[in-house]
């Protein structure tokens, strides 16, 4: 039995060294391949999106792209290749090292840190509700710091039903939230914002949950953004970040050195006006007090 143990523990120490070889390689597989392959989420601008024929944009993929140019110092002539993932498979794509860089408006918690690893933050944001301005009474006195801007029946108007993307750490806190309690509300998945955007507009639904900057982009590209509005308070915390491989703290300081460096330029202020508008200093002097290590 003792000896059967040992085997299992030798075996095992020998998977976990191989594991931790495999991923402490991110630099010399991108080397030996002259490429980086870049993941990114399609659908949430102004973090990541794409447009058939042309390379994705956005405010994540413009900090990737740094970190890119950081890799280029050290692999000259380095092809950028841009992978496009769903929010639910590019966890796992990083982690069977199909992509080395995951891209777009992604929240960092403990059960995503098993998969993965992190850079430093890129921004913060917190979960709201983008509603039409006939949704249910209950849901503007939640989610709007105003009373509600009608009387509205619930017993007949109030479908109590609230969409939210699937795979997201919203949902997950909705549900966690509805479990504890006796309620009317159910939630839907949607695999797009842009399909919950059609769902609330079609009065499929009463309220559709993503995080706020999400929601101030999707509500843009409604057919009538005057019939919508977005809340104004938040009930997540959420910090996003680019995803990594794990075990490998090298690739990690290489991608931290990167936004460190674009956060401190004078480049960056400009990045966030093109993405954040008027919202741009105050980000500004945000990521660079709370997220920039000296």
């Amino acid at each position: 039995m003792a000896k059967c143990m040992r085997r299992f523990l030798v075996a095992n120490l020998a998977l976990c060294l191989s594991a931790f070889a495999a991923a402490a390689a991110t630099l010399d597989t991108i080397t030996e391949r002259n490429s980086v392959r870049i993941g990114y989420i399609a659908d949430e601008a102004p973090f990541s999106s794409s447009k058939p024929g042309i390379e994705p944009t956005g405010y994540a993929i413009d900090l990737c792209g740094k970190i890119a140019d950081e890799l280029e110092r050290q692999v000259p002539q380095l092809k950028r290749e841009y992978i496009e993932m769903t929010l639910a498979s590019g966890f796992d794509a990083v982690k069977n090292g199909e992509v080395d860089l995951l891209c777009g408006a992604i929240t960092v918690n403990l059960k995503r840190r098993e998969i993965v690893d992190f850079s430093q933050p890129i921004f913060l944001t917190g979960a709201t509700a983008l509603l039409r301005k006939d949704s249910p009474n209950y849901l503007q006195t939640l989610f709007l710091d105003k009373p509600a801007v009608r009387s509205v029946s619930e017993s007949v108007a109030s479908t109590r039903v609230i969409g939210v993307r699937a795979s997201t750490t919203t949902g997950t806190t909705l549900r966690e939230a509805l479990a504890t309690q006796v309620s009317k509300t159910r939630l839907a998945d949607f695999e797009t914002h842009e399909d919950g955007l059609a769902a609330l507009e079609d009065h499929k639904i009463d309220a559709y949950i993503a995080d706020q900057v999400l929601l101030i982009s999707l509500a843009k590209r409604a057919r009538d953004p005057s019939s919508l509005e977005i809340g104004d308070r938040l009930f997540t915390h959420e910090p996003y970040a680019i995803a990594l491989p794990r075990d490998d703290a090298n690739f990690r300081l290489l991608a931290d050195r990167a936004l460190t460096y674009f956060y401190l330029s004078d480049d960056f202020l400009p990045l966030l006006e093109t993405y954040f508008g008027a919202e741009a200093p105050m980000l500004h002097t945000q990521i660079i007090m709370e997220h920039v290590p000296y």
